[in-house]
């Protein structure tokens, strides 16, 4: 190539250098995730998902099924993995129906440390004030279920809500006595289960009820007792569509959908919390149900569908709010 030329590719280069723009490297990284919000229209109801954190729990905890096959199960369902256990959502929901709001279970709150008690600021992301919720139904009494019903002050949270606990997890969780013959690893639960309804029972908006009564604003409370003794789920009614929040039916979805036969260690009842997971499954898969579930992956709204004697998850596909 001759002088010029090379003095001339030289010149186009510095003056494409000089006209390009310069662009900084970015400084931002992330550090929280978005809000846990997530809302599905089911026929009348607006539902929303609230996210309440994570827990860990390990695949030895489930039993009555072969711990080969639970690894079986697991491969290739990505379900993240630590040296602690399986990632497990801890999930909420709020249901409109009109004016009414009725929150269904309510997180952790302080109970089990960092990472979790996520239900109330979500809900406030949601553009929900707390004061507004006018029920609170308690799948069972679980810490992850019901400290929620404190701030993490341990003031009220749901001022002006009337708290629903099933007559037969009050009558075991807030009593004293059974504490004293209670299995070691579940006592601490008792001390916060009275905590957390006190304030409520104080002002008279503790109502304890049994399965199968209906419940204020058309909601039905369906017996599926095992986890706890008292455990039950909500099926309400959307006008045409129905939505089952179902507790803890599920902990570990990626196996028992697939063997309704594995239980989780801390179910109180192993055989009737096993009848009780069929029994919902089945409901759910053969009515067309939407399904919430307290430790599905969030925002854990789906369907259940059939797969042999065995069940499947098919989680909602996310969706647009219709235009009012």
């Amino acid at each position: 190539m001759s002088l010029p030329r090379v003095r001339a590719l030289a010149a186009a280069l510095l003056l494409a250098a000089v006209a390009s723009p310069t662009f900084a490297a970015t400084t931002h990284t992330p550090h929280e995730q978005v809000p846990g919000v997530y809302h599905q229209q089911i026929g009348t109801l607006q539902v929303t998902a609230l996210f309440d954190g994570t827990v860990a729990l390990g695949r030895q905890e489930l039993v009555g099924i072969d711990a080969g096959k639970v690894t079986r199960l697991l491969d290739h369902r990505y379900v993240p993995e630590d040296g602690k256990g399986l990632q497990t959502a801890v999930n909420a929901y709020l249901v409109q129906q009109g004016d009414h709001l009725t929150l269904i279970d309510t997180g952790t709150a302080t109970c089990f440390g960092p990472g979790l008690g996520q239900v109330l600021g979500n809900l406030r992301a949601a553009g929900y004030d707390p004061a507004e919720v006018d029920d609170v139904l308690l799948t069972h009494a679980h810490p992850d279920h019901l400290c929620g019903l404190l701030d993490a002050q341990d003031k009220v949270a749901y001022p002006n809500a009337t708290v629903w606990l099933s007559a037969a997890d009050a009558a075991y969780w807030l009593d004293p006595a059974s504490e004293a013959t209670a299995p070691q690893g579940v006592r601490f639960a008792f001390a916060l289960a009275r905590k957390a309804v006190a304030p409520y029972a104080t002002r008279g908006r503790l109502k304890r009820f049994a399965a199968g009564e209906a419940l204020p604003t058309g909601i039905s409370a369906l017996d599926s007792h095992g986890h706890t003794i008292g455990h039950v789920s909500y099926r309400i009614d959307g006008g045409g569509q129905h939505l089952l929040v179902w507790g803890d039916i599920v902990h570990f979805h990626a196996v028992q959908f697939a063997q309704p036969q594995a239980s989780y260690e801390a179910d109180s009842d192993r055989a009737a919390a096993i009848v009780s997971r069929r029994t919902m499954m089945a409901q759910a898969a053969d009515q067309g149900w939407w399904v919430a579930g307290a430790h599905l992956p969030f925002p854990g709204l789906g369907h259940v569908r059939r797969e042999g004697d065995a069940f499947a998850w098919v989680p909602g596909e996310y969706a647009p709010l219709p235009t009012r």
